[in-house]
Parts: C-alpha cells; sequence; structure tokens
C-alpha cells in the first residue's frame, strides 16, 4: 500500500495538466495552463501531520495551487484524494480537508475522491450535518475506478485516461490467471506507446503500468521485460523512448562523474525524476538508480542536496 501511495503521488504531479483536462471538458478555458502548478505537499502535512503510527491508515492526497483564467493573481485549490479501500468515516474526513484547508487560505476548492477499491457499495458523495434549524452539505467530486468502462479509456487521447486503465487491470490481480493479467498489462503498454505522448508523459506512464500493476511470480516480470524491449525496439517509434528503456548502459556511462548542480538537458529531468522518488518513495539509492537509469553515485548526490 505505502509504495501504490507513492506512485500515485508520482502520477498525479507527472499528470497533472491531464487529470485537470480529464475532468473538465472545459479545462483549457477555466486554468491558466502557461502558469506552473504548485504543489502543496509541505503546507498539506503540516496541516494534517502524519501518524507515526505505522499501523495507522495511510491516504494519498494531494493539494495543488492551480490559476485560473479569471485574472493575473486569481487561484484555485484542487484537493486530490485516493482511496484504497471502504472506509466509514472517509466523508467526514474529506470535510475536515475542507474546512481546514479553507481555513488556511482562504481560497476556493474543488476536491476528487479517486476510489480505487473493489466494493462498489462504497462510493461517498458528500457529508451532511443537521442539527436544530443548523444544515451543512458538503460535496465533492467523486470517480469510482472499478465503474470505468475500458474501451472508452483505451480510446481516449488523454494521458490520465492511460493511468485509470492501469489502475483498472491492477484490480484484475488475483481474479484472472498471471498469464492473463501479463496480456492486459501488455495490451496496455502497446496502446500507450502508440499513443503519440511526448517522451516524458511515456516514461511516466510506463513507470506507473510497470510498477503498480504487480505479478506473483518473477517470471512473469521478466516477461513483461522482453516484450517491453521488443515494442520499443520496433521501426518508427520514438528513438527518445528507446534510449530509456533499451540503452541503460550507455546512459549510466554518460553519467559517471556527475557532481552536485546538475548540467542541462537530459540531466536535468534526471534529478527532476530522481528528486521525486526520494520524496516520495522509501526506495534505496540503488532500486532508485534502477528506476531511474542513473548511477548510485548521482542518486546519493541529489540525496545530499535535498
Amino acid at each position: 500500500m505505502k509504495r501504490d501511495d507513492s506512485l500515485w503521488k508520482a502520477i498525479l504531479e507527472d499528470t497533472f495538466d491531464d487529470f485537470l483536462r480529464f475532468f473538465f471538458e472545459d479545462a483549457n478555458n477555466l486554468f491558466d495552463f502557461s502558469k506552473p502548478f504548485v504543489f502543496l505537499d509541505k503546507e498539506l502535512e503540516q496541516l494534517f501531520p502524519s501518524n507515526p503510527d505505522d499501523f495507522s491508515p495511510k491516504y494519498v492526497d494531494k493539494l495543488v495551487k492551480v490559476f485560473t483564467r479569471a485574472g493575473n493573481e486569481e487561484w484555485v485549490l484542487v484537493h486530490v484524494e485516493v482511496q484504497g479501500s471502504s472506509d466509514a468515516e472517509f466523508e467526514q474526513r474529506m470535510f475536515h480537508y475542507f474546512y481546514r484547508i479553507y481555513d488556511r487560505y482562504q481560497r476556493p476548492i474543488t476536491a476528487f475522491a479517486i476510489l480505487t477499491d473493489t466494493n462498489r457499495r462504497f462510493k461517498p458523495q458528500k457529508f451532511e450535518q443537521h442539527c436544530l434549524g443548523t444544515h451543512l452539505s458538503y460535496y465533492f467530486n467523486t470517480y469510482k475506478i472499478i465503474e470505468q468502462d475500458p474501451n472508452s479509456l483505451a480510446q481516449s487521447k488523454n494521458p490520465f485516461a492511460m493511468v485509470v486503465l492501469t489502475a483498472l487491470i491492477a484490480l484484475q490481480k488475483g481474479k484472472i490467471t498471471e498469464t492473463e493479467l501479463l496480456n492486459q498489462k501488455i495490451n496496455l503498454l502497446k496502446n500507450l506507446v502508440n499513443k503519440g505522448f511526448n517522451r516524458e508523459k511515456i516514461e511516466a506512464l510506463m513507470g506507473f503500468l510497470k510498477l503498480y500493476v504487480r505479478f506473483k511470480k518473477s517470471e512473469f516480470d521478466v516477461k513483461f521485460d522482453n516484450e517491453l524491449r521488443e515494442i520499443l525496439n520496433m521501426p518508427n517509434k520514438t528513438m527518445g523512448i528507446v534510449e530509456f528503456v533499451l540503452e541503460r548502459e550507455r546512459r549510466l556511462g554518460e553519467k559517471k562523474g556527475i557532481k552536485k548542480g546538475i548540467e542541462k538537458g537530459h540531466h536535468e529531468r534526471d534529478y527532476t525524476f530522481v528528486q521525486k522518488l526520494l520524496r516520495n518513495t522509501d526506495f534505496d539509492d540503488a532500486k532508485i538508480a534502477d528506476l531511474a537509469s542513473v548511477t548510485t553515485d548521482f542518486v546519493k548526490s541529489v540525496r545530499e542536496e535535498i
């Protein structure tokens, strides 16, 4: 669960523009995409300090400052919560987030509950309270992964649809054979590569697909990796993706001797990716180096800086 939480936090950052366009048809008219998103993770942690008890529930939550087209300094807050199990107190917790965030920032808030559980009866939508003539209703956006149509998602040109499809496939684990799960994962990989997304999006989505949909037996991971190599080595595919996945040794060689203070170009992208892994996961340096296709010395230098 902790790894899934980290993966969700990372993919939401990598595809947040797509997230907004996925849920708002008129997103380009509502939001000013020329201005960067501001992820207020540290501020959210201050409002809701984590429980030191390792057995307490873990939640995926993001708070993002998004500029609108209403004016130069007009912005709203987007609160996203990813919930992976039924929770009788979920609606109340969403309201707690709302009033604490509003009390802190005094800005308009839109909230989303992304539900990744398998209980079709669990679909929280609002928090209500009645007391002696006083009535409070807090509604939030609810998106139930298990209810979504995979065919419609597969046809979508929005990268966030691929995130939802990945989550749908993950829900099949234990209900279908490992071979069937592998085939679904490979089909999604092929669909992803053929969508024509830019390199950064494909890298992020590939990482989410590879790590979020897990097999019980390592032999299926090997089969998926082999299929990945074969698909990306086909003619007419983006060379940047092929380099990212297939030419790890060459890229590792390029990065030997990297010092503090990142160089320009692709080194900057590597630095950003490693930084996200360090902040959002509990992976050790060797694991992060493997995921990012960099050296462990590179990871250590980034860790020292942050």
